[in-house]
């Protein structure tokens, strides 16, 4: 197996891994280990690239628990073909064929429509590289929509105005760029999940700058965020970690998670500059004070809640989209008090992608089919929805650009949109 796509497939592995709660299912062993040796596949035409090609990265019960339609299976392939599968041309539809045919997709909670007074119109593009998988949107001053690439390596640039895309690939084969963010330069800034490392972007020489991990125990860098200073603040959902970089230094400190395989995953910075994240592994926010680096957290009440992102408010109060559980929740730093309202979706519907927008909350659910775009009002406390007109393929996370509009990165159909909201 190539380094690129041992990498890949480690980061994938642990994200299906983190999904149910930091076990894998029963039967997801990799190659040669449980998984493995206790699935039989179904005869067939394609069955010898799922147990060659497949089963080099994925156990193979990963595989028949997965399930989706024709087009899921083809966009899944080619995302597995963009991180280095190797798959001759001429037999990957013969591979898909194969795999909707005998592993189709399982029964999913259907979209529930919330009817209420906003107004959105959606626009959408698909991306120049198959298989791409756009992990973060970002929306700049110029009006650009950036993405990361996360299969492809590449980070991209999207010009509404006229559709043009331009791709700037990054000199580190296999380095998963996963978060972004720009700073006051107009630097683009991105995480290497892959790779342990934070990356700096010039989008005028396309020059790459790397600022590598002092820890080699520091991998899985996720989300950065800039505070009010310009220092850069990111998580580290693997190595279960916060670190923080001077760009003007290039120091890079790194501090522990409070609780262990607590998974730090989305991230936001108040009005005080204090950052706030999630920690999807457990049911814990948590805040970092930016001059000792001291962690607080705040659990929150029910056990099973695991949030995945972050949105924060005017007020500096924090809102989280809890995954597992299928709700939406609000927690007040200064009195630890923490509201929560049931998703339209219901408990599967698996709210991921989440921001604020004029102190009212945006988010996608990323389970229901096909995935729904949520507004809730807290002052009325009521919910609308409307359905992503291309399915969404899992919205992983979304953002306000200059315009108030919504950016959103598509990663499973491998699209970014911009909403129009009215």
């Amino acid at each position: 197996m190539s380094k690129k796509l041992l990498s890949v497939c480690a980061a994938a592995f642990l994200c299906s891994v983190i999904a149910v709660g930091g076990q894998a299912p029963a039967g997801q062993g990799g190659r040669g280990g449980q998984g493995y040796d206790q699935v039989t596949l179904p005869d067939g035409n394609g069955k010898d690239i799922v147990q060659t090609v497949c089963a080099e990265c994925h156990g193979l019960g990963q595989v028949v628990n997965s399930g989706y339609d024709h087009q899921g299976w083809q966009l899944t392939v080619e995302r597995m073909v963009s991180a280095g599968a190797k798959v001759p041309p001429e037999r990957v539809g013969v591979l898909v064929e194969y795999l909707t045919k005998n592993i189709p997709e399982k029964p999913k909670p259907p979209a529930v429509l919330v009817e209420g007074s906003a107004k959105v119109s959606f626009k959408e593009w698909d991306l120049p590289t198959k298989g791409s998988r756009p992990h973060d949107p970002l929306a700049t001053p110029d009006g650009a929509l950036w993405y990361t690439g996360m299969y492809a390596n590449v980070l991209g640039r999207l010009d509404p105005k006229t559709g043009q895309i331009k791709e700037y690939p990054l000199k580190t084969p296999g380095s998963g760029p996963h978060g972004l963010v720009a700073d006051r330069a107009g630097n683009i800034w991105f995480t290497a999940n892959s790779k342990s490392y934070v990356g700096k972007l010039d989008p005028k020489t396309g020059e790459v700058t790397e600022y590598k991990m002092p820890d080699p125990a520091a991998r899985d860098p996720h989300t950065p965020i800039f505070d009010q200073k310009g220092i850069l603040w990111f998580t580290l959902q693997g190595a279960n970690m916060i670190g923080r970089l001077d760009p003007q230094t290039g120091e890079i400190k790194l501090v522990k998670s409070l609780t262990l395989r607590s998974n730090p995953y989305g991230m936001v910075v108040n009005s005080k500059g204090i950052p706030f994240l999630v920690l999807f592994g457990t049911n814990k926010v948590a805040s970092i004070d930016p001059n000792t680096m001291e962690l607080h957290e705040y659990p929150l009440p029910n056990p099973d809640s695991r949030p995945r992102r972050i949105a924060i408010t005017s007020d500096d109060v924090i809102w989280y989209s809890d995954y597992s559980r299928g709700y939406l929740g609000r927690l007040d730093p200064a009195t630890g008090n923490v509201s929560e309202w049931p998703s339209p979706g219901g408990p599967k519907s698996q709210p991921y992608g989440i921001t604020a927008l004029h102190d009212e909350i945006w988010y996608s659910e990323s389970a229901v089919r096909p995935n729904t775009l949520v507004r809730f009002d807290p002052k009325l406390q009521k919910f609308q929805t409307w359905v992503i007109p291309s399915g969404g393929g899992v919205v992983r996370n979304m953002m306000i650009n200059k315009d108030g509009d919504l950016v959103l990165a598509e990663s499973g159909v491998n699209k970014v949109a911009l909403v129009d909201v009215q």
